[in-house]
């Protein structure tokens, strides 16, 4: 079946949605009932994550700047928003009384940036567009809901929120660049639908395995 890359994304993407009861977190934090040492946890995994993912997408973009110029023009963007979000972070660790010191990451966090690493060395770039672009969309809305309770429950300023307002405002111009991205990949053969759903599945168990673990913290 032919598919256009608009019809592609908006399929993975519902296909690829997790359940909406499956993050234990985030209702708690909607509530005001996620302790704020929970908080500083998810501050300071996030200071391991973003990092990571800035690095992984500079990378994605150097090796496909040749065979997929639409693709590394995403992973550039990209690169450049985690370097924006990682600049908000520090206000949000601030506002948790994270102490950065005395913390050990947790696994469970760190499997999903690690696992964004293993892509930025084996998939297809293209094929990571379309995992990726699937998966943001419910992180944009964890963020969304965040930020509206740190504000209501837990006084936080809009300095504070600022990380998490970041990822929640939609971005036209990534979707742009996902859409060109996703219809390189399809018109030259270099997007593989079931590849690229795969990825998009271990993605999510693996955010999933993110806020479980947060969840679990004291």
């Amino acid at each position: 079946m032919t598919h256009t890359a608009r019809d592609l994304l908006t399929t993975t993407t519902a296909t690829l949605a997790p359940d909406p009861n499956a993050n234990p977190l985030v209702p708690r934090i909607a509530a005001g009932t996620a302790p704020r040492a929970t908080l500083a946890a998810l501050a300071l995994e996030q200071t391991w994550v973003i990092p990571a993912g800035r690095r992984a997408f500079e990378f994605l973009a150097e090796r496909s700047a040749v065979t997929d110029p639409e693709a590394a023009a995403f992973f550039t963007t990209l690169a450049q928003g985690e370097a924006l979000a990682g600049e908000r972070l520090t206000a949000f660790a601030r506002a948790c009384g994270a102490d950065e010191a005395s913390y050990e990451p947790l696994p469970g966090c760190q499997a999903y940036p690690a696992y964004v690493a293993w892509l930025a060395l084996n998939a297809s770039p293209p094929d990571v567009v379309l995992a990726l672009t699937a998966n943001f969309s419910a992180w944009g809305g964890y963020c969304a809901t965040i930020a509206t309770a740190l504000r209501d429950h837990y006084g936080f300023t809009d300095e504070a929120c600022a990380f998490f307002d970041f990822f929640a405002e939609p971005s036209p111009d990534l979707d742009r660049l996902a859409t060109a991205a996703v219809q390189a990949g399809l018109d030259t053969g270099r997007l593989d639908e079931m590849s690229a759903c795969r990825y998009g599945r271990l993605l999510q168990t693996y955010e999933a395995m993110f806020w479980n673990a947060l969840s679990a913290t004291p």
